[in-house]
């Protein structure tokens, strides 16, 4: 970072010289963010937009900066990309003047293929983020629905040997209850077959050697392992290379809920080994609510090899067959190798890959949306997107330990060590405290999350956001914060002791 940089009068200001708490300081930082570009790319709601009961009109005149509102809730749902638009508008333009023959032909002044490779695009774009190759990638279904998937494929449970599934006692509920339906589908118990970790006593995190310990205590008995990459509540970071390996030495299968690791942190699934996994792409991946999600099955789970037979054939008679062995799962023709999947034969001949496991034809409404959002993605990397997360979320941190140390009321459960988080802070308020405080977040133009019974979410995503939304959301905290305890108490309140969130 540079040391100094120019002020409205000409004079060079520099970071030791400007107070830590001061909004100087956040536009300091904002001003030497080498990817403060980005935020551009993005529609950031006014404050009165946010205020509206009805659609705007006509009006497309960009937000004021004055007027912006302060957006940390990527974690939920990422804002819209600008270049969004754009792109559905070239596919419903080739819809409207093509028909069906979109399918099969791209037109020459649109940068969007043919919509029989639209998947095949998105699988491309999504190969850095997920640190895969494209044959492993699939962009398909839903999140939940691809759990299913993975887990109709390879969950194959043996009654007095491996038929456990191990997942977290806090799981995302769509997690839990998909773990639940497939054991039961496979006419087995949860309460026998489903495994789950709590923390340990005194803390909501979960250590890498609490994982590892339970994990040792069925290992015999284990068919499947699902965890989520970055834990939704908390927003702990968990260690998925390390879980992986251990994990798999001891014979069990790897599946990762990437939901709110996407976009986010670097992943390298294929050189981690990861058996499969699945993810939105609506939070980080900013790509609409609801949007279809992203599959990662592991190049060694998802061959398909060719075998030949005689079928029969007498006297001599060369009547060699050519027949498909791949690992069985749910199929469905969108899942059929592209050669022959127009001619409408009912011999299903998967792609090799994450593809094969494709089964309906995929939105290309949600395809184009999902590429016009990784297009920006595109114009950095996701290590530089770390880079400024770290620090992004590093000076919310100190904000919110300096409030903390100051006046009380909340506490922060995310882990203090920076690798074992993404770019989410989960604070813990006093009780009582967060309908009030929402409710005066909201009227401030400030959007943030809240999860039962008393934690907010802030998450900086360092696509779009930058210092002076953590300083504005810092600001409207502080006032909401003092406000609310005293219609509870009748007091301010008293500093709190300000202690490390460790896992171990």
């Amino acid at each position: 970072m540079a040391e100094s940089t120019p002020t409205t009068n000409g004079q060079a200001t520099t970071a030791s010289a400007l107070p830590l708490g001061s909004r100087e300081y956040a536009e300091y930082l904002t001003a030497q963010d080498p990817l403060k570009h980005l935020r551009a790319e993005f529609f950031i709601p006014s404050k009165a937009d946010l205020a509206r009961q009805t659609l705007p009109g006509n009006d497309t005149t960009t937000t004021s900066s004055h007027d912006e509102s302060v957006y940390l809730c990527g974690n939920s749902l990422g804002l819209q990309p600008r270049r969004v638009s754009q792109r559905l508008q070239q596919y419903l333009s080739a819809w409207a003047t093509q028909g069906v023959q979109g399918h099969f032909k791209a037109l020459t002044d649109s940068p969007l293929p043919a919509w029989l490779h639209s998947d095949d695009a998105a699988a491309k774009a999504m190969s850095p983020i997920v640190g895969a190759a494209p044959a492993e990638i699939a962009v398909m279904e839903t999140l939940t629905a691809n759990l299913h998937f993975i887990l109709s494929a390879f969950y194959r449970p043996e009654v007095g040997g491996r038929h456990k599934i191990i997942i977290e006692s806090k799981a995302f509920p769509s997690d839990h209850f998909a773990v639940e339906s497939q054991i039961r589908h496979h006419n087995l118990q949860p309460s026998t077959s489903m495994i789950t970790i709590d923390p340990p006593t005194g803390t909501s995190l979960l250590p890498t050697s609490h994982i590892l310990a339970t994990i040792d205590e069925h290992a015999s008995t284990t068919a499947v392992l699902l965890l989520p990459g970055i834990q939704f509540y908390t927003g702990q970071l968990l260690d998925i290379k390390t879980i992986t390996a251990y994990a798999q030495e001891r014979g069990i299968f790897v599946v990762w809920d990437l939901a709110h690791a996407v976009g986010n942190v670097p992943l390298q699934l294929h050189d981690w080994n990861v058996d499969a996994a699945a993810w939105c792409t609506y939070k980080y991946l900013n790509s609409g609510p609801g949007a279809i999600g992203g599959m990662f099955v592991h190049e060694r789970n998802s061959r398909v090899t060719t075998t030949s037979s005689s079928n029969g054939a007498t006297n001599g008679e060369k009547k060699g067959v050519e027949e498909k062995e791949f690992h069985p799962r749910l199929a469905g023709w969108w899942g059929s190798d592209k050669k022959t999947r127009f001619a409408m034969t009912n011999n299903f001949s998967p792609i090799p890959g994450a593809g094969g496991f494709q089964v309906s034809n995929p939105s290309t409404n949600d395809l184009t949306t999902v590429c016009a959002s990784l297009e920006v993605f595109n114009l950095t990397s996701i290590s530089a997107l770390r880079a400024k997360s770290l620090e992004l979320t590093a000076y919310l941190e100190s904000r919110l330990l300096s409030l903390q140390k100051k006046s009380g009321g909340f506490k922060i459960i995310t882990p203090s060590n920076p690798s074992e988080r993404g770019a989410q802070l989960s604070v813990q308020l006093e009780g009582g405290l967060l309908e009030g405080v929402m409710e005066e977040l909201g009227a401030q133009g400030v959007i943030v999350d809240e999860r039962m019974p008393d934690v907010i979410r802030v998450a900086p995503a360092p696509i779009y956001n930058n210092a002076v939304d953590v300083w504005r959301f810092m600001d409207v905290f502080e006032k909401a914060l003092t406000t609310v305890r005293k219609g509870r108490d009748g007091g301010k309140g008293e500093g709190g002791e300000v202690e490390k969130v460790v896992t171990n």
